[in-house]
């Protein structure tokens, strides 16, 4: 692959996955925030175990591996996203793309507490500097609501099951384990609809709009997309494009919502970003490979 179709892939799949945030706050004028998720995630488990069967992709084996998919779909997809579109309703999608992306460095400090793994002084700066990011931005913002609480813990849900990922992904085939969550934590989300939130989804032309991108372009194609420059790159190296994410969720918060871009968030953003290509950059590889798990 050229050097300029990898820059082109990495724009398209980091691009899909900020501007899902914006995407994702405008669907919340259609539809309450964990139904919208749950359909998203159904949907597109749907259409990706279809695909998996069609292309004969090896099955999750005995009891005990559908049991770790089905955690890892409760952390990954129900955790984070249901995390994510509730934070939606209070914040702004720059603010909660921002928290949700405080992952990688989350990543480090669970890693390092429940799995003894050990990491070297600079992806450790780049904790640091990512939380006095975190401090900057919360510093900027004038009313501290639940949005806030919701779109941190999205990081950390993504955080636990990027480290589950890691330690169970040996047992899977990445396509079967990445439809199967998507279909068990949607289902989830809909059981959560209906049962915590006073549910409804408009069906007019921009809402089927928004559910058929989120669930395609946003989950499926971003998933392809990424695996694919995954296995065709190194994987240290990609996954420090991961830093591009949030930019692109600042900025079709912009675009879209005409969000504004206050100082803080700039400044705060800054240190986020830096904090995360220090983690990602050098990573080794066995972490690299888990902290590659897309936001989908």
């Amino acid at each position: 692959m050229t050097k300029y179709n990898f820059f082109i892939l990495i724009i398209l799949t980091t691009a899909l996955m900020g501007s899902s945030f914006a995407i994702g706050k405008i669907g919340l004028s259609y539809s309450s925030p964990l139904l919208l998720a749950g359909l998203r995630f159904v949907l597109a488990g749907i259409i990706m175990a279809v695909i998996v069967k069609k292309f004969k992709r090896p099955q999750p084996s005995g009891y005990r591996n559908w049991r770790r998919v089905l955690i890892i779909g409760a952390l990954q997809t129900a955790g984070v996203m249901g995390c994510i579109f509730i934070s939606l309703r209070t914040i702004t999608a720059s603010e909660s793309s921002i928290l949700t992306f405080m992952n990688p460095l989350l990543v480090i400090i669970f890693g390092t507490i429940f799995m003894g793994n050990r990491y070297r002084w600079y992806q450790w700066s780049g904790v640091v500097l990512g939380f006095v990011g975190v401090g900057i931005k919360l510093g900027g913002i004038k009313d501290f609501n639940i949005g806030i609480v919701f779109g941190a813990f999205s990081a950390v849900f993504w955080a636990i099951s990027t480290l589950l990922v890691n330690k169970w992904g040996r047992h899977f085939d990445t396509w079967a384990l990445s439809a199967y969550q998507m279909l068990f934590g949607g289902g989830i989300l809909l059981f959560l609809s209906f049962l915590l939130e006073n549910t409804f989804f408009y069906i007019n032309k921009n809402s089927i709009l928004i559910l058929l991108w989120l669930s395609i372009m946003s989950s499926i194609v971003q998933f392809a997309v990424w695996y694919f420059l995954l296995q065709k790159g190194d994987p240290g190296k990609t996954s420090s494009y991961l830093f591009l994410a949030p930019f692109f969720g600042v900025l079709t918060g912009n675009i879209l919502l005409q969000e504004v871009i206050s100082y803080s968030l700039i400044s705060g953003g800054i240190f986020i970003l830096l904090g995360i290509y220090l983690v990602n950059n050098n990573f080794k590889k066995e972490i690299v490979s888990s902290n590659s798990y897309p936001l989908r």
